[in-house]
C-alpha cells in the first residue's frame, strides 16, 4: 500500500510494509464464468449473493471451494445460513500443504515429518478425519520436539471436519477439490497487473483497477464505458 508520505530519516528503520486487500470471486456454472473483485470479505459476498439472486440460481447447490482461512469459512456460513443447500470444500493442496508445516514444527527431523505425512495423507484423502487424529494422538513422544504443534494441527481437523469431504470419491466422479480456478482468477484481476517489485497502490486505485480488470474478464467494458451498467450475468 502506499505511503501518503515519506519522512524516514538516514540510519530510521524502515516502516513495516503495509497491504491492499481485495477480494476476488470466481463464479462458475457449467461452462460459464463470472468474476468479481471488491473490498472486504463481507461485502464481496453480498454482491455474491446478489448475483446468485439475479441470475435465478437459487435452487442449486452452492460449492465454496476454499483455504483454511477461518474467516473466510466464517462470512460464508454467517451470509448462508439460511441456505441449506450449501457445501464448504477445503481446498486440498492447502490441507496437505497445512500438514507440512505444522509436522515441520512438531517432528524431529524431515525424515520422521514425511514419515508421518506418508501415514495421515492418505487417511485425509478419504475424509478419515477422526482416523488421522487417532494416529497423531498415538506418536512415540521421542518423535515430537513439539507437542503443541500437533495439538494445533489436530484442532485445524477438527474445526473444518466439516469441510473435508472424501477427496478421492470426488476425484473418481470428476469433481474438483481445489480452490486453484479462483487463485487464477485472483492472479488475473489483481496479481498480473499490481505485484511487480517496486509498484505500490492506494486502496481506491487497486480496488478500482481490479474492477475494471474484472469488467473485461466479463465482457462489459463496453456497456460499462457506454451506459454506466453492467449485465450482471454469466460470461460465456
Amino acid at each position: 500500500r502506499q505511503k501518503e508520505k515519506r519522512n524516514r530519516t538516514v540510519g530510521e528503520q524502515k516502516d513495516s510494509k503495509k497491504y491492499v486487500h481485495t477480494t476476488v470471486v470466481h463464479i462458475e456454472k457449467g461452462d460459464k464464468s463470472y468474476v468479481i473483485s471488491g473490498h472486504g470479505v463481507l461485502n464481496v459476498l453480498r454482491i455474491v449473493l446478489a448475483f446468485i439472486l439475479n441470475n435465478g440460481l437459487l435452487g442449486n447447490r452452492l460449492m465454496f471451494f476454499v483455504d483454511g482461512q477461518r474467516s473466510l469459512h466464517d462470512a460464508i456460513v454467517k451470509m448462508f445460513s439460511w441456505y441449506r443447500n450449501l457445501a464448504i470444500i477445503l481446498d486440498w493442496y492447502h490441507l496437505k500443504e497445512k500438514c507440512k508445516m505444522q509436522l515441520s514444527l512438531a517432528m524431529k527431523g524431515r525424515k520422521v515429518r514425511n514419515e508421518v505425512l506418508e501415514s495421515i495423507m492418505p487417511l485425509l484423502w478419504y475424509g478419515l478425519v477422526d482416523k488421522a487424529k487417532e494416529y497423531l494422538a498415538g506418536l512415540d513422544p521421542k518423535l515430537i520436539k513439539d507437542a503443541t504443534a500437533i495439538e494445533k494441527l489436530m484442532g485445524y481437523f477438527e474445526r473444518n471436519r466439516a469441510h473435508i469431504p472424501c477427496y478421492a470419491i470426488r476425484k473418481g466422479l470428476g469433481l474438483r477439490n481445489s480452490s486453484n480456478i479462483g487463485e487464477k482468477a485472483n492472479d488475473l484481476i489483481v496479481a498480473d497487473r499490481q505485484k511487480h517489485n517496486g509498484m505500490s497502490w492506494s486502496d481506491d486505485g487497486s480496488l478500482a483497477l481490479a474492477a475494471l480488470t474484472a469488467l473485461k474478464r466479463n465482457k462489459e467494458m463496453m456497456l460499462w464505458f457506454e451506459k454506466g451498467e453492467v449485465e450482471f450475468k454469466f460470461a460465456a
